[in-house]
């Protein structure tokens, strides 16, 4: 079986919105040997969403589209998905419950504008929404079957775990039982060339399971795809791949799949009863966002402090004004008295300190923007700091530089860990 997945909204047309539901369906049917032929973007346009639809119906078994069912006069998938199945609107008395009760049980009053979502092609049948307002949809095209499921991911997870799954199941039990299992290997500390050269044979396009790589914010994330009749087979060369991989790539490699490195490094503190503190300058208090995006990261995290001007990094950090004259505040010393005076004053183990210039003003030819000055104080040990200059504009300068500095510590902890 083949599938197409289509994604409805201008905000993902115009890049206003992450189009994650996409991913997140090709990499589902993946798991039940279902592949994903080809992924489609439309804008929110009568027209062309039923021919999209149409298109797909010729091209696939399975189409899923997702988006375009609000009750708003962009809303238009429900009118496009009639016109595909070459027939009108009708009011689904059960969907007109449901929204009904939804209102009443948040006590609020229904607006007549919702109606519309109880509204849904004479050729159709409902598939209801426990989580939200609007309901699904499903329908066929000849032997081609149609699943239109709302925009919202929450709800349109739920809706596709109660009603494709079982199908792809049955499926899969009735065919061949084609599997295929994947996984990311993260990486953080070289570009994705580097990584393809430590890959070696493994990144070869002709073996299974199939290795490649792919690059976002600094991270680079080895895929591995392996394909089998049988699970456990699929199942043990994926492990094996991934075990290869990670064997190739040594200290480079901080989690799977959704994996964070804040959240592999805040693990790591947590398993060897660490703490850490942060300063920072440049990066306005990222890594600290970073670290507390993780639940439970009170365990490791003491707390930071955002010292932008010089004055605040002499008063909250203890850095002599006299040093700051010298050498300036993106500086090496800088930098080592930032994270020396966090550790100091939280009593953290371990403290993190950032200092640069994230442009697009302020740079000079000695320190063009993008510089950043990353200090790291342990206790027991004198502070250390690297130099980094980090391309991009602002955005990207203090992401990049937040991720090297996390991964600094990463780095330092992995090395407690070999010695240990």
């Amino acid at each position: 079986m083949q599938a197409v997945v289509i994604s409805i909204g201008d905000e993902l047309v115009l890049g206003q919105t992450v189009d994650t539901n996409a991913a997140w369906l090709s990499s589902q049917l993946a798991s039940y040997g279902v592949s994903t032929k080809w992924q489609l973007t439309v804008a929110d346009d009568r027209e062309e969403i039923q021919d999209a639809i149409t298109e797909a119906a010729h091209d696939a078994e399975l189409v899923i589209v997702t988006g375009g069912l609000g009750p708003t006069e962009d809303d238009l998938t429900r009118f496009a998905l009639a016109d595909a199945l070459e027939c009108e609107l009708v009011l689904f008395e059960n969907a007109l419950d449901h929204l009904t009760s939804w209102f009443e049980q948040r006590g609020r009053k229904m607006a007549e504008a919702n109606r519309v979502q109880a509204m849904l092609p004479g050729k159709s049948r409902m598939i209801s929404n426990t989580v939200g307002t609007a309901p699904g949809i499903e329908a066929s095209i000849g032997d081609h079957q149609i699943f239109v499921f709302p925009g919202v991911p929450d709800e349109m997870r739920v809706m596709f775990k109660r009603s494709i799954v079982p199908l792809l199941r049955d499926e899969r039990n009735a065919t061949s039982k084609r599997v295929i299992l994947a996984r990311k290997v993260n990486t953080f500390g070289e570009g994705e060339s580097r990584v393809a050269e430590l890959l070696g044979s493994l990144a070869d396009r002709d073996r299974n399971p199939l290795v490649g790589t792919t690059v976002s914010d600094g991270i680079v994330a080895v895929r591995i795809r392996s394909e089998s009749t049988d699970t456990e087979e699929a199942e043990e060369a994926l492990n094996a791949t991934t075990r290869a991989v990670e064997d190739a790539l040594g200290e480079l490699v901080f989690g799977w799949d959704g994996t964070t490195l804040a959240e592999a490094t805040g693990q790591m503190l947590k398993t060897q009863c660490e703490t850490v503190a942060t300063a920072e300058s440049c990066t306005g208090g990222l890594v600290g966002k970073m670290l507390t995006d993780t639940s439970g990261s009170s365990d490791y995290y003491q707390g930071g402090w955002v010292t932008y001007s010089n004055e605040m990094k002499c008063e909250a950090l203890g850095v002599e004004i006299g040093m700051i004259e010298k050498h300036g505040a993106v500086s090496e010393e800088v930098a080592m008295a930032m994270a020396e005076g966090a550790r100091t004053k939280s009593g953290a183990a371990f403290a993190l300190s950032l200092t640069g210039i994230a442009g697009p003003a302020g740079g000079t030819e000695e320190k063009p923007v993008g510089t950043v000055w990353i200090g790291l104080s342990e206790s027991g040990y004198s502070p250390t700091a690297a130099r980094h200059v980090f391309g991009g504009n602002r955005e990207m300068v203090r992401l990049r530089a937040s991720l090297t500095a996390l991964d600094m510590l990463r780095v330092r902890l992995l090395a407690k860990t070999e010695v240990i």
